[in-house]
């Protein structure tokens, strides 16, 4: 009962900001609910700077809240879907995923960028967009600001692809096979992966696109998982290495993101279920309260998120963005050439 009532008046606000955020997103799914939430928090915080007893529902929405929206992702993962339509994209997904972390890790050093900030637009780019920061932000100890700016580019970036990619798709000639694992390695988050799929679909009747595209797109999802936990456990060695581990309490568990086990513990079981002839639209109300939930903890990152500072300090994450983003579409096209897939 003292945690509702420390932590029920910065709840009740970021549900009330999100709402709706959530219909926006709705209506306008290339741009999200997530990005119409950190927006409005933002905005929100130009005018209320003191957050008083507030504070505390609003850092644990942006922490744990986030968490159990990864947790409830798991659901929307079959992998015995993944493992039948997914393996034949997996050298591009592995290749795609490579040369973002590269581009990341190498304009990090040559720009001088905090390495939080770089990891979050690398691993953003690369894996699932939103998702994938929401699972790496608490694994590598990056502040809501950061989670700001990486989402911010990743949006960017997820807009200017679902609006050109089939235009551009059509103007190179490739088959709606191609086009489906093109949208599903080369576009960041699972929204405006289904935008350019379903706009595919729609300049070519019966192509049927959108399928593939998605599957793809949950297979990339898949490498949350170690990448995630490659992250935990250099950020324990880099702990001891600095010699902090006795003084932070430093454990196995803090090693180990616990929510990262969670979200696999639930695409086993939804995989499961679907083996024993549980219909897949069961598990459609724990998918949506996942999207909704990182919607809420957008707000209250945006809530913790100075707009200014933001703005002055985006150059140089939105050139990595670019760069990631032109590095994974051309290796994504090149890949299928060379499997001879377009």
């Amino acid at each position: 009962m003292e945690a509702v009532k420390e932590k029920g008046k910065g709840l009740i606000i970021c549900l009330l900001i999100s709402l709706p955020c959530w219909f926006l997103g709705q209506k306008f799914p290339v741009i999200g609910g997530p990005v119409f939430a950190i927006l409005a928090g933002m905005i929100v915080t130009l005018f209320w700077k003191d957050k008083g007893d507030a504070a505390p529902g609003i850092q644990f929405t942006s922490k744990k809240i986030l968490q159990y929206a990864v947790i409830l992702l798991g659901f929307g993962l079959n992998l015995s879907e993944i493992a039948k339509v997914g393996a034949q994209s997996l050298p591009i997904i592995l290749s795609t995923i490579a040369t973002s972390l590269i581009i990341a890790f190498i304009l990090s050093k040559l720009l001088h960028m905090p390495g939080n900030i770089s990891t979050l637009v690398g691993v953003g780019s690369s894996i699932c967009g939103g998702s994938a920061i929401a699972a790496t932000a608490p694994v590598i100890g990056a502040d809501d600001e950061e989670i700001a700016q990486s989402i911010s580019v990743i949006f960017l970036f997820n807009v200017i692809a679902a609006l050109i990619f089939p235009t551009l798709g059509g103007a190179i000639g490739l088959s709606n096979e191609g086009f489906g694992l093109f949208a599903g390695t080369a576009v960041n988050d699972t929204s405006s992966v289904t935008a350019a799929a379903a706009a595919w679909d729609g300049m070519h009747p019966g192509a049927n696109t959108l399928d593939t595209a998605t599957i793809v797109k949950l297979t990339r999802t898949l490498a949350i998982i170690p990448i995630t936990l490659a992250l935990a456990f250099w950020r324990a060695n880099k702990t001891k290495r600095e010699g902090q581990a006795e003084d932070s309490g430093f454990s196995l568990k803090s090693v180990f993101p616990m929510f990262i086990l969670y979200f696999v513990l639930a695409s086993v079981i939804t995989t499961v279920c679907s083996v024993a002839g549980v219909p897949g639209s069961t598990f459609a109300p724990f998918k949506t309260l996942s999207k909704f939930f990182i919607v809420m903890a957008m707000a209250a990152i945006g809530l913790n998120t100075d707009l200014v500072k933001l703005v002055k300090s985006g150059g140089k994450p939105i050139f990595m963005g670019l760069c990631c983003w032109i590095g994974i579409a051309c290796v994504s096209l090149g890949m299928q050439h060379v499997l001879g897939i377009w």
